[in-house]
């Protein structure tokens, strides 16, 4: 009888027709999914530490990624700062936009479109960054101007948008959809924003957010429902 070279070695199992096992480098994340890791964690850094205490090394740390990859996606910190204050407004004005293209009861869908104005506006982070801008607006101006254009007035343009589209309905009359917009949400979110930057209250609840949404809906459609 012949025996064989692997039956020599021991290899009697058929091992040697099993697949082998490749040796490539674990697959990396894509480049949007690294944006949003690190987004997320500049978020937290400049809420809880403030603007210049969140180093572009701490947030890379919180990430999970290194200084390298932080700063070929970020060039800087302000430029890291503007990507965190439009992820979460493109993300809204999206919700928005398709809360308008909904029928039926006017005064629900107006609690909904505010639902997520209230969201946005009064989470504990969102309140947080807040404070942190105002309290660093004179050492860091451009941070008040960011957050100005890329999240306040997007926020009154994209409820605007929303009040003129229930206006091409015939659901609503107003003479400046844009004014309105900004008293409702003047009226949605100015005394539970105070009262939570001055520390007499803490931010409002889901539930909380909601209720407040449902009373300003109401209010606002007494003075203009058709």
């Amino acid at each position: 009888m012949t025996i064989t070279k692997a039956e020599e070695a021991g290899d009697c199992s058929g091992a040697a027709d099993e697949p082998r096992r490749g040796r490539g480098r674990p697959q990396q994340r894509s480049d949007e999914e690294t944006r949003a890791l690190i987004v997320e964690a500049a978020r937290y850094e400049f809420s809880h530490g403030g603007y210049a205490a969140s180093g572009m090394e701490t947030v890379a740390r919180r990430a999970g990624v290194s200084t390298k990859t932080l700063y070929r996606l970020f060039p800087n910190k302000a430029a890291l700062f503007e990507a965190m204050v439009s992820d979460r407004i493109e993300v809204f004005v999206s919700i928005v936009k398709l809360r308008a293209c909904d029928g039926g009861d006017i005064e629900a869908a107006l609690t909904e479109a505010l639902i997520v104005c209230a969201d946005l506006m009064l989470s504990g982070e969102v309140i947080a960054l807040q404070r942190v801008i105002a309290a660093e607006n004179d050492k860091f101006p451009d941070i008040s101007e960011t957050f100005f254009h890329k999240a306040i007035a997007p926020t009154q343009t994209a409820l605007a948008s929303w009040l003129k589209a229930q206006q091409k309905r015939g659901t609503i009359q107003l003479d400046d959809a844009d004014t309105a917009a900004g008293m409702l949400l003047g009226m949605l979110a100015m005394q539970p924003l105070r009262a939570t930057m001055f520390g007499h209250r803490p931010p409002p609840t889901p539930e909380e957010r909601a209720q407040r949404a449902s009373t300003c809906a109401r209010l606002f459609l007494r003075g203009c429902r058709r």
